[in-house]
C-alpha cells in the first residue's frame, strides 16, 4: 500500500538514502544489551541532518534518540546497543506510533509515518574519534535471498522485504553476515558536535 512504502522511503531519509532492512522482532535480548557512554550526545553530518543519543532512564541500558533531517523535521526513537560476541550493533524501533498520545505532535513529523512496528539494525563500526555505522539496505539484502533463501526467515510484504526471523535466529544472521557487504553495505559517518567552551571569548 501506498503508506507502507511511503514509510520505507522516509526511512531512507532517516538513515542516509538507503532503503533499510525491517525486521519483526527485535535484536536483543536483555543478555545482550550494553550501554556504552561515548555513544551518548549529538552527532552531526551536513548532508544528512543530526542524531542525538540520549539517557532518560539511567536504570535502563537504553537509549532515546532524536533524528533531526537538514530540513529541522525530526522523529522519536528507542534504541538498543547490542553486543554480540566482539560486535556491537543498534536495535532502531519507533518510539511513538499514529494514534498514540503525541504522536501527531508536528514536532515528531517521522514519527506519523510509522504505521507498522518493525525494527530495523545498524552494525556499528567505530564510535571515537567518529561514529561509523553500516546500514542494511533490501535492494542488497535480496541479492544474498536469491542465492541462499534459507540464510534468514522473511516474507514479503508489498514488495518489501521484512524479516520474520525470531531473534536468536536474527542475532545467529547477522554475526554470520557481520563483514558482507549484502547485509551491512552503506557506511556513513557522523564527527561529534563540539559544545563552545563557556571560558570562550
Amino acid at each position: 500500500m501506498k503508506t507502507k512504502k511511503f514509510l520505507f522511503y522516509l526511512l531512507a531519509v532517516l538513515l542516509g538514502g538507503c532503503i533499510p532492512v525491517m525486521s519483526l522482532h527485535p535484536l536483543f535480548t536483555e543478555e545482550a544489551l550494553v550501554f556504552e557512554e561515548k555513544l551518548l550526545g549529538t552527532w552531526v553530518d551536513d548532508a544528512n541532518g543530526t542524531w542525538e543519543f540520549k539517557h532518560p532512564d539511567e536504570s535502563k541500558k537504553v537509549y532515546e534518540l532524536v533524528f533531526c533531517d537538514d530540513k529541522g523535521k525530526k522523529g522519536l526513537f528507542v534504541v538498543h546497543l547490542v553486543k554480540l560476541e566482539n560486535r556491537l550493533f543498534l536495535d532502531v524501533y519507533p518510539s511513538k506510533f499514529p494514534g498514540e498520545q503525541g504522536s501527531n505532535e508536528p514536532e515528531w513529523e517521522y514519527n506519523m509515518l510509522f504505521f507498522l512496528p518493525v525494527h530495523t539494525f545498524i552494525k556499528i563500526e567505530s564510535i571515537e574519534p567518529q561514529l561509523k555505522m553500516r546500514l542494511t539496505d533490501d535492494d542488497e539484502m535480496e541479492k544474498l535471498l536469491k542465492e541462499d533463501p534459507n540464510a534468514v526467515k522473511y516474507e514479503l510484504a508489498d514488495d518489501k522485504l521484512i524479516l520474520t526471523a525470531s531473534t536468536k535466529e536474527l542475532q545467529a544472521f547477522v554475526l554470520k553476515y557481520a563483514d558482507d557487504s549484502r547485509v551491512f553495505s552503506d557506511a556513513i559517518v557522523y564527527s561529534r558536535k563540539k559544545t563552545k567552551d563557556p571560558n570562550e571569548p
